[in-house]
């Protein structure tokens, strides 16, 4: 009867030293997914109306993004308000002088742009942004390979917002930008409904803008490793 106590004793000693090791194991595998330094995704919104929609869609997503990992930290760059004009070999000092460093900080792992569809195309703020941020191809494209996600914007369930996203991905691929889709039901990206100045009743376009954040953040952890 001893022998078998002993026998019993060593299986379940062995038992729970091998949950033990598992455990460990899976804490360790977690804590090395969080570890590591932040990456920062930056969120742009150009629109002309500051705080508005397009600000709100892309904190939408930011905020989805950030929910996919402690390393993932978000900041929302809102271009509403601010004055500064397209591309120029010299450029100016003016509003977007304290922007270009955000950009250029080596922490961001991704970008979420957003416009509103004007005229079933970006904003000219948009456009001029882009066309600014020209300093971060020469002498080093300090975008290279890191992923980019678009929110669009408009008055209509289809009011050009895929035709936005396309605008801007194209655009971003100057950059060496990978850009990155939504899931289903908008494999492009975020496409939001704006209705009387409000998106809080379109969930399905709130739905497209987190999913594009959420994939943003992921693309931006598996590049990281």
């Amino acid at each position: 009867m001893n022998s078998e106590l002993t026998r019993r004793n060593f299986v379940g000693a062995t038992a729970t030293a091998a949950l033990a090791g598992s455990f460990a194991a899976i804490t360790a595998a977690r804590a090395a997914s969080t570890g590591g330094a932040p990456l920062k995704i930056l969120g742009i919104s150009c629109s002309p109306r500051q705080g508005m929609t397009t600000a709100k869609a892309v904190q939408t997503a930011l905020d989805a993004a950030k929910s996919v990992n402690p390393r993932i930290v978000v900041e929302l760059i809102d271009l509403g308000g601010l004055s500064f004009s397209g591309y120029s070999p010299t450029p100016p000092k003016d509003d977007f002088t304290a922007i270009l460093p955000k950009l250029q900080d080596p922490a961001v792992a991704g970008l979420i742009i957003g416009s509103p569809s004007y005229f079933r195309g970006l904003s000219a703020l948009c456009k001029a942004f882009i066309e600014r941020c020209a300093p971060l191809r020469e002498p080093k494209m300090l975008l290279d390979g890191k992923p980019v996600g678009v929110i669009a914007t408009g008055a209509f369930r289809n009011g050009g917002q895929e035709l936005v996203i396309e605008q801007i991905q194209v655009a971003m691929l100057c950059f060496g930008m990978i850009p990155v889709g939504g899931r289903p039901p908008a494999f492009q990206g975020g496409t939001v409904n704006s209705t009387k100045d409000s998106i809080d009743g379109d969930e399905l376009g709130l739905t497209t803008a987190r999913n594009t954040g959420l994939r943003v953040a992921d693309f931006a952890l598996r590049l990281a490793k």
